[in-house]
């Protein structure tokens, strides 16, 4: 049993490393953020579909009236995804992640709107920790700044992945989780075709290794494996563990990018990752 337990841990720990690992992607492939985000989705997609056809698991929507919400949720996604990117080469590895990691008191914050629960007025509290640790990431408020443009690219990010969650949750229970990022990547990768007649992707022969390790290693293998351990763990424990994907972040940026984060990054980070450590633990039924 506690074998098993050590086994468990060690996957949910691997899938947040793995998903961590965007951060650096993110910022290092020399392509807009736009075209990243296309061919992530389409290589995603196609082993996703693989891994879907191996499971047997059937590559279908139940029914006519989820297109819509399926549809709607990866726009968001694409959203989310694109202005993530632009927050990591707009600032840093380390900024960009912690600013998306605000998306955890902003479902506190939406839920009451998508679905039937009542409003807790914690939230208000975990909302001004927030709030303050994103002031210490960017206390000089110019929007000339590098620093400040990612930190709100990091936030609109955050606000759309909040709502595709809150869109999909509604979901999870009828669907495979590796078959509703199927649906994702499918949606993402035919809406963002536009981009690649309007923008630069002539530096695809090189950036090709990076992108296809964004695609297996972030989105197909840490994703499902994120789902995957949703089998053991309650969210609120999932949540918990996987705050530390910005740790893991700014160490592998530091490694490979050189970049060393200043003072008020880690403190703003500590700020910001601690309401998400509060609302994981209060959450825990």
């Amino acid at each position: 049993m506690q074998n098993n337990h050590i086994q468990n841990l060690t996957g949910l720990l691997l899938a947040t490393f793995f998903i961590s690992t965007s951060g650096v992607l993110g910022k290092y492939i020399a392509m807009p953020s736009e075209v990243i985000v296309w061919f992530r989705s389409a290589f995603a997609m196609v082993f996703l579909y693989v891994f879907c056809r191996y499971k047997k698991i059937t590559v279908t929507i139940k029914s006519r009236k989820h297109l819509i919400p399926f549809i709607i949720s990866g726009i968001f996604m694409a959203i989310h995804w694109i202005t993530y990117f632009y927050a990591l080469k707009k600032s840093s590895v380390a900024i960009g992640m912690l600013s998306l990691y605000t998306f955890p008191v902003m479902i506190a914050f939406l839920e009451p709107l998508f679905l039937k629960v009542k409003f807790n007025p914690i939230y208000i509290v975990l909302g001004i920790m927030v709030l303050l640790g994103i002031y210490i990431l960017a206390p000089d408020f110019n929007l000339e700044s590098s620093n400040v443009q990612g930190v709100l690219f990091g936030l609109l990010s955050a606000l759309c992945y909040s709502i595709r969650i809150l869109i999909l949750k509604q979901y999870v229970t009828q669907y495979d989780g590796v078959l509703l990022m199927f649906f994702q990547t499918l949606i993402i990768t035919v809406c963002l075709v536009p981009v690649l007649f309007f923008m630069d992707v002539s530096g695809f022969e090189s950036q090709f290794p990076f992108l296809l390790l964004l695609a297996l290693l972030t989105t197909a293998i840490g994703h499902s494996l994120m789902v995957h351990s949703l089998q053991f763990f309650s969210v609120s424990t999932a949540s918990i563990i996987s705050s530390v994907q910005p740790i893991f972040g700014i160490i592998l940026a530091f490694l490979f990018l050189n970049e060393i984060p200043t003072w008020n990054t880690y403190l703003g980070g500590s700020l910001i990752l601690a309401t998400v450590i509060i609302e994981s633990i209060r959450s825990k039924k």
